[in-house]
């Protein structure tokens, strides 16, 4: 691999930062103390810094030359609310808070290129450290955006990174087209008649309504979608009663949808709440329908990702740079990428057996409680930033 000597140089004053963000993680639009602790450390490098965007957004400025050429790195900085079961000594200090999905080595890999960009600047051009806040379901990409990022700081493309448990450590994966789903809830409220549960002719019982609706979903999945698309419906939450003897008035299905096109969820909703609506009507009761779209689906732009995937070659050789596999899981980093160009990509965070001694007994998988990020991955996903950013603005425009 060909890392960046000052880079490995400075490891461990980074890994120290990371650390100390993993023992303190704040949930989103919360992170307060970390912005607090990126924006010193950028300051400490001679690195102008502004605040605000998103409420606890943190962006970078790094200019060297006279070009006008601008380019962007995001990193997403808030944790997720769970209990650590580490016992490490940079475990969570904060019950019910963790950095469970490896934000804090998010973080850490672009402070590292800040702090290499700070003594070296070979580039003419501009960098953005982009430090954004909640991604963990709050939209945070979205809100920054809203509040002026790309009209404050202009960049060609914008490029984002996320540490993946299970691929080995030295390589990267990268692809074009869609990585991650879009990110959907729903809520249907089936309302029949209560009645005694020794009498249900008397009523209108919800309950296998609901089972009813809970079954035909899933034939949108198989008779509806095209087969080729992807597509998720799960239902994930059934409540419904309050005693054994009694057939409940309502019972309400809660869960969520997951799909890689827009126009694969525009059909899937539309024939969710037909088939839920229908399907009630059909045994005398109503039904409430509602549809929550969160996350858009995130799509790599080609060109932008032929570069990284070039970029990532020459850091860890061409025979390293794996095909990313797309996951159901979602990513608001879909956002920018629906306003600039760009790229998102995976790199390798090992099989956990980096943890330390106090580690938790269950798997090193991320929104787990027993994840740590491998801060080997440090030196490596700083270098590939430099060079990523350092190519961008040195090549014709793609």
């Amino acid at each position: 691999m060909n890392i960046i000597d000052s880079i490995i140089g400075h490891a461990a004053e980074i890994q120290a930062v990371r650390r100390d963000i993993h023992a303190h993680p704040e949930l989103c639009f919360e992170e307060k103390r970390t912005a607090d602790v990126i924006a010193a450390k950028l300051a400490e490098w001679g690195i102008p810094v502004h605040r605000g965007l998103g409420g606890t957004g943190v962006v970078g400025i790094v200019r060297n030359g006279t070009s006008s050429r601008a380019v962007g790195l995001r990193a997403d900085i808030d944790a997720l609310p769970m209990t650590e079961h580490n016992t490490f000594a940079h475990a969570s200090r904060h019950a019910g808070r963790m950095h469970a999905c490896g934000h804090d080595g998010h973080i850490s890999m672009l402070l590292a290129a800040a702090r290499h960009f700070s003594q070296q600047r070979a580039f003419d051009g501009t960098v953005y450290l982009i430090f954004q806040p909640a991604e963990e379901g709050g939209g945070g990409a979205r809100e920054m955006i809203k509040d002026g990022l790309f009209e404050q700081f202009p960049m060609e493309a914008v490029f984002g990174m996320h540490n993946w448990p299970g691929m080995e450590v030295g390589t990267f994966a990268v692809s074009t087209g869609p990585v991650m789903a879009s990110s959907n809830e729903f809520r249907v409220v089936v309302r029949g008649k209560g009645s005694h549960a020794a009498l249900p002719h008397n009523g209108i019982d919800p309950v296998p309504v609901a089972c009813q609706i809970v079954q035909a979903f899933q034939t949108i999945i198989s008779r509806n979608k095209k087969p080729v698309e992807a597509g998720v419906i799960s239902v994930t939450m059934i409540h419904a009663g309050e005693a054994t003897n009694v057939v409940p008035d309502a019972a309400t299905l809660e869960g969520t949808v997951r799909t890689f096109t827009v126009e694969t969820l525009d059909m899937i909703e539309t024939r969710m709440e037909e088939v839920a609506r229908h399907t009630a009507a059909a045994f005398g009761a109503t039904c409430e329908f509602e549809f929550r779209r969160n996350y858009p689906p995130t799509v790599n732009h080609p060109a932008e990702t032929d570069f990284a995937r070039r970029v990532m070659g020459s850091v860890v050789g061409e025979a390293n740079v794996l095909a990313q596999e797309p996951t159901m899981g979602a990513e608001d980093f879909a956002y920018m990428l629906q306003a600039k160009p760009g790229c998102y990509c995976f790199i390798g965070n090992g099989d956990g057996a980096h943890r330390e001694a106090g580690h938790g007994i269950g798997p090193c998988n991320l929104h787990n409680p027993n994840y740590d990020f491998n801060d080997e991955l440090i030196p490596l996903g700083a270098t590939y930033w430099v060079r990523l950013a350092e190519a961008w603005l040195a090549a014709e425009r793609p």
